[in-house]
């Protein structure tokens, strides 16, 4: 699965303060890494990270995307606190994406590959 970190509202694509196209990459889910953290700033428990992230292993390797790479590592963090297998990160992340004129899809569900 594909994992976007970003805020909601960059990931429907209604707004994008970095780059020209708004939206996110086709199959994407979003989980902004902001969710990892309870309200006293710190990493959730292992099992709470988990039921965030578990079912997107069911499919295969994830890959961890955001704007420029930063909170997508924050993502890949959590997964291991959960122990769950390592994501991959898109380093280049959805700037590198819309640079290479790739498609993207807005709103909140994933949208086709």
């Amino acid at each position: 699965g594909v994992i976007d970190a970003r805020a909601p509202e960059r990931y429907r694509g209604e707004v994008e303060p970095v780059d020209g196209v708004p939206g996110h990459i086709p199959t994407a889910v979003n989980r902004p890494s902001g969710g990892n953290l309870g309200p006293d700033g710190l990493f959730l428990p292992p099992e709470a990270l988990r039921d965030r992230f578990e079912a997107l292993t069911a499919v295969g390797d994830v890959v961890s995307y955001c704007g420029s790479g930063v909170t997508a590592c924050h993502n890949a963090l959590a997964m291991r606190i959960a122990e769950l297998p390592d994501p991959l990160v898109y380093a280049g992340s959805y700037s590198d994406w819309t640079r290479a004129g790739r498609p993207v899809a807005t709103g909140s569900e994933p949208g086709p590959a």
